[in-house]
Order: structure tokens, then sequence, then C-alpha cells
């Protein structure tokens, strides 16, 4: 099983090499949304498979990492290389700030206490327009001439990805993952057995931040600019999603579930074009399609495949 899985992950890291090569340009941007999008949702999905932590606020540290890059870059006027390593380091820190409240609480205060400090960062980025633009965000940020060529931003997201994945499949898989595992499915046991529940909690909510800040700092060069809707709580939900498509329980889960998560936004996107209807029906389709994964494939594709694969 896991000879035949390494085969497939080769098989697949092969692919996306040669992807360049053999699609347009158009499809080349689209598989780097996809890549941004599998790092936010597997660090999204270190709190919520792993540690047991439903959090409604990962856009928070999506969108600080976001616009720490691009007010470094353009109002400090740091290198772009600063700014993209200070980005996941800052989202790590407001993260652990806001997770030392939120591991006090359990479930849905947790997951509340989450939503509340999003909101409150978006809306501190939302009006404090001197600094952030407000609404209209920040255009123009200033990258490499390097990454002006869709092909080499490609491999170097693809790069950053596996190298941020594999980071995030030690952690899973170390005594650290382990733990978070164990608090996840009984926390009175953990204690009992000498677990700090909250440090372990915290050290998990500030790794999943830090991630969600790399994600953040590689969707910047994608679009040139920033906005506060990267911090707001429908954002949140994005990679929420993408974990219930993709398999909560599976590592790359997630990661599966971006790629469908954001093939299917841009086919339903197409699809209502070309009937000329300008209201987005986007927010339907995900509807459905999440009422259809509970009936039908409550572990996600990814689960639906691995109990297929089993003995």
């Amino acid at each position: 099983m896991r000879g035949r899985l390494a085969a497939g992950l080769l098989a697949l890291v092969a692919f996306l090499i040669l992807l360049p090569a053999l699609v347009p340009t158009f499809y080349v941007q689209l598989t780097t949304e996809i890549l941004v999008m599998a790092i936010f949702s597997v660090a999204t999905n270190l709190l919520f498979g792993y540690g047991g932590m439903i959090s409604f606020g990962q856009a928070a540290y999506y969108g600080i990492g976001a616009y720490t890059l691009a007010l470094l870059v353009m109002s400090v006027g740091v290198p772009f290389v600063v700014g993209f390593v200070a980005a996941p380091l800052c989202a790590a820190l407001f993260a652990a700030v806001v997770g030392f409240f939120c591991v006090r609480l359990t479930i849905i205060y947790f997951a509340m206490l989450t939503l509340g400090f999003a909101q409150l960062l978006y809306s501190i980025v939302f009006q404090w327009v001197s600094v952030t633009g407000g609404d209209d965000g920040l255009h123009g940020v200033p990258i490499p001439a390097l990454f002006h060529d869709a092909t080499a931003y490609y491999y170097f997201t693809l790069a950053m990805t596996i190298v941020g994945l594999g980071l995030m499949w030690r952690v899973v898989h170390s005594p650290f993952g382990y733990a978070i595992r164990a608090i996840r499915d009984n926390r009175e046991r953990a204690e009992f057995n000498g677990i700090d529940v909250r440090r372990y909690q915290l050290l998990a909510f500030t790794i999943a931040g830090f991630f969600c800040g790399l994600a953040g700092a590689l969707f910047v060069p994608v679009n040139k600019a920033v906005f506060p809707n990267l911090l707001f709580w429908s954002k949140s939900a994005e990679p929420l999603f993408a974990i219930l498509l993709g398999g909560i329980h599976q590592f790359l889960g997630p990661a599966v579930g971006a790629a469908i998560f954001i093939l299917l936004e841009q086919t339903t996107s197409k699809f209502w074009h070309v009937l000329g209807v300008k209201s987005v029906y986007w927010p339907i389709v995900m509807g459905s399609v999440i009422l259809l994964l509970i009936f039908t494939l409550p572990r996600g594709l990814t689960g639906l495949l691995a109990r297929r694969a089993a003995p």
C-alpha cells in the first residue's frame, strides 16, 4: 500500500513538473492557485482533522501573511525575500497571541472566539485606510522580475508547496503529532497521561498559523494585490470546504479537496458566464456539494479511495 502511494506521489510530482510544457499559461496560473489553496487547507486541517479544533478564523493568518509581505515591500522598502520570510513568521506570532486565549475554551466557544478575533483583525484592516488601503486594498505590489513569468512563479510555488507539505507531514507523524491526536480523541485521558493539553494545542495553533501565513504570502504575486476580504470569515470557510471535499482523516485529503474546490469554482463561473447570467450562484453550488458530501461521502474523496484500496 505504501509502495503504491509513494509511486503515485512521485508520478504526481513528475506530472506537475512537466505541466507548463503541456498546457496553456492559463492552466499554469490556475494550478498555482490550487497549490496555494492546498497549503492553506492542509494547514487548517492540522487543527481540524488532527487536533479536533474547529477554527473559523484561519483566514486571519492567511491575510496577515499577505499584508505583511505587501506592506514590508511597499511601505518599508525591504527586499521581497525578506518580506516573504517575515510573512509566515508574523502570522505565527499573531496565531500564538490569539491561540493563547482560544485554547482556554473548548468546542463551540473555541470556534466562536477564533471567528471573533478574525473579524476584529478584518475590521482593523478594513478601516485603517492610511496603512492598509481600506476597502481598496493595496495594488501594484512590487515582485521580483523573475516572478512576472507565470511558469517561473509556478515552479517557485510548487517547490514551496512540496517543502511546506513535507514539513507538515513531519509534524503530523512526530511525537507532537501523536500527542495532538491523543488530545483530539480523549482530552481527559491525555491530561491523565501527563500531556499539557493547552500547551500542545497552542503550539498546533501557532504552527497552523505559520503555514496559513505562508499560503497568504504565496498569494500576493498571483494578483500583485491584497484585499481585506482575505481576512473575512468566508475565506476561512474555503479550506474547511476543501477538507470536507478531500477527506479530513487523510493527510493529502485537503490538498485534493483544494484542487476540486478551485476547479469547481472555475467551472461554475464559466458555466454561468456562458449562459449570460450576471448573478453569482457559486454559494448555491457549494452548499449543494456540502449536503451531497454529508449524505454520500462523509469521509471525503480520499477517504472513499482509501477504504476501497484497503485489503
